[in-house]
């Protein structure tokens, strides 16, 4: 669906990426939820069954994040859980560019504008703190009302993990400034090389002005069993907007399916089966994306090394000229042009809050790894997964892609 960007830059394709193939599902955690298969019995009440709450909040205290069942909601899915958060609080949202591709539709959905800020040039997810500072006073001079900041630190789209020290002046900015700070940690189990990378989170340093929210899909469990958890800061307030929320997931239907609590709960516990799993996965990622970051600065495009997650976020702007040639001059033609010639969806960077008229588009490593669930475990299992057939050939294939426009 094509409509007019409001922010002027031409018409824009809305709707969520394609999906991509993932790894196939953990043979513990299918036996855990076809054991509960037959639960009909008792649903999952809003906000989840105190079995989901305990074990997210075990989730967070390993992390150093002190938490409590009450302090905790869960819902089918992150959309519907930052929905009710960001109807809980009201007021104008602010959040970096590029961002998650489904941030901006849940504001629109609920009438709020969305501010996007720019992130400094080391990462992405978190917003240069002095543009945030500017945004705010601007907004609040054309009579808006900022109220909260979205913000991740292993982020989706860029791959990058901010820095503790850029994490704490954007947080403190904020902060000072009477935002909410709304973190999205959904990717910070995905850590490519996790013993050389420090992930701070904001609610550690700001414990009662940051809610926590985490799609169970980015680690720990599969997309297609959609489960979320917020946890909430221990205050006054925090206890009134966690009520409302949880009115609105009522309000919604957006209950978590019985038989998926019972498997988030035990994916939350981090038995050594899945913690293994989402150790190797991270890894196997890492590896590919490091490899197509080189594909795709022999071509003379721009990428921030990948740190996170299983994306890759590439600006072809060097080879505007190129791309011209071909007919490609903005990201939703590059899109196209991409996803046709990679043979795997490469959604533009008009969908996560850029510029239309910016050469950024998202690069998935996951259809690198093979077009079967054998060649896909096959990777996971290898302790050289670069050096199998299959992933060599995807490799060599997106090279040859992007070697073309040099």
């Amino acid at each position: 669906m094509e409509r007019t960007d409001p922010e002027g830059h031409g018409p824009v394709r809305y709707g969520p990426p394609a999906p991509e193939p993932g790894l196939p599902v953990l043979p513990e955690l299918a036996d855990v939820l076809a054991a509960a298969a037959g639960r009909t019995s008792t649903p999952e009440p809003p906000g989840g069954g105190l079995v989901l709450r305990e074990a997210a909040a075990g989730y967070w205290w390993r992390r150093g994040l002190r938490s409590r069942p009450e302090e905790v909601a869960a819902a089918p899915g992150a959309q519907p859980l930052l929905l009710a958060l960001l109807a809980a609080h009201g007021g104008d949202v602010l959040m970096p560019r590029p961002c998650p591709a489904w941030w901006t539709p849940q504001a629109r959905l609920l009438g709020r504008p969305a501010y996007h800020v720019p992130t400094p040039a080391e990462c992405g997810g978190v917003p240069d703190p002095y543009a945030l500072l500017e945004t705010v006073r601007r907004v609040r001079a054309e009579g808006g009302t900022p109220h909260l900041l979205l913000l991740s630190v292993a982020d989706d789209p860029t791959a990058t993990v901010a820095p503790p020290e850029l994490v704490r002046e954007a947080c403190e900015a904020a902060v000072g400034e009477g935002l909410h700070i709304v973190s999205d940690e959904t990717w910070r189990d995905t850590l490519h090389r996790p013993h050389e990378r420090v992930l701070l989170s904001p609610a550690e340093m700001c414990p009662d002005d940051v809610t926590v929210l985490s799609d169970l899909s980015g680690a720990l469990a599969p997309p297609a069993w959609p489960v979320a958890v917020a946890r909430f800061p221990a205050t006054e307030g925090a206890t009134v907007r966690r009520a409302r929320v949880l009115d609105i997931l009522t309000a919604l239907g957006a209950f978590v399916a019985g038989p998926v609590a019972v498997a988030a709960a035990h994916a939350l516990g981090e038995p050594a089966p899945v913690t293994t799993r989402s150790a190797r996965a991270a890894a196997l990622h890492g590896q590919v994306a490091a490899a197509a970051h080189r594909a795709v600065l022999s071509a003379g495009a721009l990428a921030r090394p990948p740190q996170a997650g299983r994306h890759l976020y590439a600006d072809l702007g060097p080879l505007r000229g190129r791309l011209a040639a071909r007919g490609v001059t903005d990201s939703m033609e590059l899109e196209d042009y991409l996803s046709v010639s990679l043979g795997s969806p490469s959604p533009g960077g008009h969908r996560f809050g850029d510029e239309l008229g910016a050469l950024r588009v998202r690069l998935g490593t996951a259809a690198l790894l093979g077009t079967t669930p054998e060649e896909r475990l096959q990777s996971l299992a290898s302790d050289q997964p670069l050096e199998l057939p299959h992933v060599a050939r995807s490799l060599d294939s997106f090279a040859s892609a992007f070697d073309e426009l040099r």
